[in-house]
């Protein structure tokens, strides 16, 4: 049976299918799955009509129409033009056309071609960057399932420069500078800063992972602790040295080291 999407009162609605609506606006409307007002049914399919014709008088107005012959016919309208262009002495006006669609059909082949050369060398640099941010995080101990994480974020600093990675600031201009403050920084000074800045990307076990408690605590003490490296000189914290030497020397060494 099926079943009003409206009624103005409640008591309209028959009593075993109360449950089934809701008050809104001032009426009782269906509140089951595929309840849809009709007014909603009408219009969708006022639009698919119109839609639908709209289709088909497109399809009427290029009905029995071949591509192909309309190229022949437009190149066969161009040989004629160019004809009575020449009978009359115009022949500085056909090489300047043919110039024009040589210069357009070039120019399309350009753009092709860079836009094509632009989005090879994007990916190469995705590559490139990718592998060597891998090649040396793994050897900090990176995490498998962290590999994602963490080119994500080397891709947003460093871009291919004759090459070579190359870290630049937020600005995509400025040359991000290395520990000496001088020389711009390498892979490995910037997979160094994420062992310290996200340690929960490396294992602690290789020197990257979040640190635990003095306890030697679990993987859940160590996800939800913030760690900061004790050993920089904004964050110097001598009690959390110590704990991280018992708990981690491993990891100590290697914030000592980036630091």
């Amino acid at each position: 049976m099926s079943r009003k999407f409206r009624y103005q009162a409640k008591e309209e609605i028959p009593a075993e299918d109360v449950g089934m609506y809701v008050e809104r606006g001032g009426a009782w409307v269906a509140d089951f799955e595929g309840a849809v007002d009709k007014s909603v049914h009408d219009e969708f399919r006022e639009s698919n009509n119109a839609l639908k014709k709209e289709i088909e008088e497109t399809k009427k107005r290029f009905e029995g129409i071949d591509p192909e012959e309309v190229r022949r016919l437009a190149e066969e309208k161009r040989r004629l033009e160019e004809e009575q262009q020449l009978k009359a002495g115009e022949v500085e006006k056909v090489y300047e056309a043919r110039l024009e669609t040589a210069r357009a059909d070039w120019e399309k082949q350009v753009t092709a071609v860079a836009t094509e050369r632009d989005a090879l060398n994007a990916r190469l640099a995705s590559i490139q960057i990718d592998q060597g941010v891998i090649t040396v995080a793994s050897k900090k101990g990176l995490r498998p399932t962290a590999i994602p994480d963490i080119t994500a974020r080397a891709r947003n600093v460093f871009r291919l420069v004759n090459g070579v990675p190359a870290a630049f600031e937020g600005d995509g201009k400025t040359v991000r500078v290395g520990k000496d403050g001088l020389t711009p920084m390498t892979l490995e000074e910037w997979v160094d800063l994420q062992v310290a800045d996200a340690p929960h990307l490396f294992e602690s076990n290789a020197g990257g992972g979040a640190a635990g408690d003095a306890s030697g605590g679990g993987g859940a003490t160590r996800a939800t602790r913030s760690v900061k490296n004790p050993f920089r000189k904004e964050t110097w914290n001598l009690t959390e040295q110590m704990k991280l030497m018992k708990s981690d020397p491993q990891l100590a060494a290697r914030l000592k080291a980036a630091a």
